[in-house]
């Protein structure tokens, strides 16, 4: 967690106390904690936050991303469609694939969807794109 201090103890804990942040077991309570972390981050664009608040605001954020990765399903999508996202976000054209793929036309057949992902295609896609070779296959 970031720290831009020493936490004084008793003003942590009366932050704390205020917000009453604990593990988070349903929606609503995610939608509580999430409300508080966005108060936090608009506080933040109007003046730095102390120590205590920093630390609420780790803290809150990591409650929010642990129930989130707990409870929410990644879409089911395609091999293909997880490409075709990727080449989108980074602005990348069919010839920019040639490297993973070998030539022009194996990339042509890739995206057109009448060539599936190989499993060494997937694999070089995954270290191109920093994910799990799952995502490919």
């Amino acid at each position: 967690m970031a720290q831009v201090g020493v936490l004084d103890e008793k003003k942590y804990g009366r932050v704390l106390e205020k917000h009453r942040p604990r593990m988070i077991q349903s929606d609503e309570e995610f939608e509580r904690l999430a409300s508080e972390l966005e108060a936090l981050d608009l506080v933040e664009d109007v003046r730095d936050l102390d120590a205590e608040e920093k630390e609420l605001q780790a803290l809150l954020a990591h409650l929010c991303t642990e129930y989130e990765d707990r409870t929410v399903q990644p879409p089911d999508v395609a091999p293909l469609g997880v490409l075709l996202y990727l080449m989108e976000q980074n602005e990348l054209r069919p010839v920019d694939l040639v490297d993973v793929f070998g030539s022009r036309a194996v990339v042509s057949q890739v995206l057109s969807g009448k060539r599936e992902i190989s499993k060494a295609h997937a694999r070089r896609l995954a270290e191109r794109f920093r994910l799990s070779v799952e995502a490919f296959i």
